[in-house]
């Protein structure tokens, strides 16, 4: 089976492979234009996570993300490349983590999704804007893009200026054979040398225009048996609608 799940990722890696040999693991530089929805979270002023804009007043982000005791101290920059400097910065007002999310032996994040209110509205323009939920879960193999300021994957190095890389959706019964727990709730996604890391979560797993998955967890970056696991947005967006509602 893991054979099968390498021969996978190897025809993902062939087709959206680039030239560059930057890395977010395995990415390239972008500007904040080409992925307006990414928002960095904060916390006293110093970043911690990514997060991704649903409205003017919303974004959603990780649960594993706002395990910080004051919720005050949080806020969101939004519309800059750049995860300190420029851009909008709002304090967020209001936050909402999954009720029935876990953490379990430090690996596995069950139910890894939150949504926050923000303090002011967001002012849309080409580099902010929302991006709307999956329906449906993408089909295993289907290309995505996930992006950053996460760490490169070589001496714990993260980048000040945001990274996108390409990666594809693995199927559920392979990633099941290297994370035993996954649930209906969690989605896989990988391609040979390119991965979310550690300083991703939060951030977005987008295809055909749509936000698929939510960064939440992998064992290591770019380990080619261990996918990077992302929140199944279409599965959990009934929960996050209705807890936008509530918040």
């Amino acid at each position: 089976m893991f054979l099968q799940w390498l021969v996978l990722v190897t025809s993902v890696t062939l087709i959206s492979a680039g030239s560059s040999s930057e890395r977010i693991v395995g990415g390239y530089p972008v500007e904040i234009s080409q992925v307006p929805w990414q928002a960095s979270l904060l916390y006293s002023g110093n970043y911690i996570c990514g997060a991704v804009i649903y409205s003017d007043k919303i974004v959603i982000t990780a649960a594993h993300c706002l395990d910080r005791p004051f919720d005050v101290l949080y806020s969101v920059r939004v519309g800059s490349k750049y995860k300190f400097d420029g851009g909008q910065h709002v304090k967020v007002a209001g936050i909402r983590k999954h009720e029935d999310y876990r953490e379990y032996k430090k690996i596995y994040f069950f139910n890894d999704i939150a949504v926050i209110r923000l303090a002011d509205s967001l002012i849309f323009n080409t580099n902010v804007r929302p991006i709307p939920l999956a329906d449906s879960e993408p089909a295993a193999g289907t290309k995505a893009s996930v992006s950053g300021w996460g760490e490169i994957g070589l001496f714990g190095i993260s980048p000040s200026f945001l990274l996108e890389t390409s990666v594809g959706l693995v199927d559920p019964n392979y990633c099941r054979r290297s994370y035993r727990y996954l649930t209906k709730a969690m989605i896989c996604a990988a391609a040979l040398g390119k991965d979310s890391c550690q300083g991703d979560s939060g951030g977005p797993l987008v295809s055909g225009g749509q936000l698929v998955g939510i960064v939440s967890f992998g064992y290591g970056c770019a380990n080619p048996f261990f996918p990077g696991v992302y929140a199944n947005v279409a599965h959990l967006k009934p929960w996050i609608l209705n807890a936008i509602k509530q918040l």
